[in-house]
């Protein structure tokens, strides 16, 4: 029982870098001043471990600064949130630099916003400053198939977007209210983090997408470069040097 219980502990030792390592995504924990790295890839459909990892760098007093890679389109607007709070809360803090790799559009490019410097590579797709919503309707090729629905609602409005039937001009309008409202928010974090005029955010925020380059001289990065131009950039920041653990 005793060789058993400390296999448990063994497992459950391994386990918990195991779990440190997904979130920081390095190999070990390393020891001393150092910058952390929190990495933000694929679409973003949650941002709890992002944030996890951003919240233990915000209170480690041995990690002088952050970089935040970000290699994703974009995802949903509350967890982008969530991490772009996140990010703002530790900049607050300690220099944190966010790192553009093959794309940070978006949702990657608004939990970015708050950081103390953005490095992007010349050819990152970045931007896409806006807010879609696409709904499908197969109404029609049911109606061919003979196909009927029945729909029991407690509003008018509890079926809007159904594949089901018609989009109405006030579901329209319902959806386009939301739409409007994300997009606003989406602006003005630009504008604070950015520190522009909201009015210049909007003449850049139609959607588009740009070229790394094209950001630069948009004002939405700071920087050209690469990760490790990041983080000698962070290191500097930090007090660390040139090219930091």
């Amino acid at each position: 029982k005793r060789m058993l219980k400390f296999a448990v502990y063994i497992l459950a030792i391994v386990g918990f870098f195991t779990l440190i390592g997904g979130f920081f995504s390095t190999d070990e924990i390393t020891l001393g001043d150092r910058v952390g790295v929190v990495k933000i890839s694929g679409f973003i459909g949650e941002a709890d471990k992002a944030v996890e990892a951003l919240e233990y760098f915000r209170s480690d007093p041995a990690v002088k600064a952050v970089v935040v890679r970000v290699v994703s389109p974009g995802g949903m607007v509350a967890p982008s949130q969530e991490i772009h709070d996140e990010v703002m809360r530790v900049a607050s803090l300690k220099p944190v630099v966010a790192s553009f790799g093959a794309v940070a559009a978006s949702g990657g490019y608004y939990l970015s916003v708050p950081a103390t410097s953005i490095v992007a590579d010349p050819g990152t797709i970045t931007g896409s400053i806006g807010v879609i919503m696409q709904f499908q309707e197969y109404e029609v090729l049911l109606d061919k198939l003979g196909f009927r629905s029945r729909t029991v609602k407690s509003g008018a409005y509890k079926d809007s977007g159904s594949p089901l039937r018609e989009m109405t001009e006030d579901d329209r309008r319902v959806m386009q209210g939301v739409v409007d409202d994300l997009f606003d928010q989406f602006v003005v974090a630009v504008a604070d983090g950015r520190g522009m005029e909201k009015e210049k955010v909007l003449e850049l925020a139609d959607g588009r997408i740009y070229s790394g380059r094209q950001a630069l001289k948009a004002g939405l990065v700071d920087k050209l470069g690469s990760f490790y131009d990041a983080m000698n950039l962070a290191g500097t920041l930090g007090g660390l040097g040139y090219a930091p653990e």
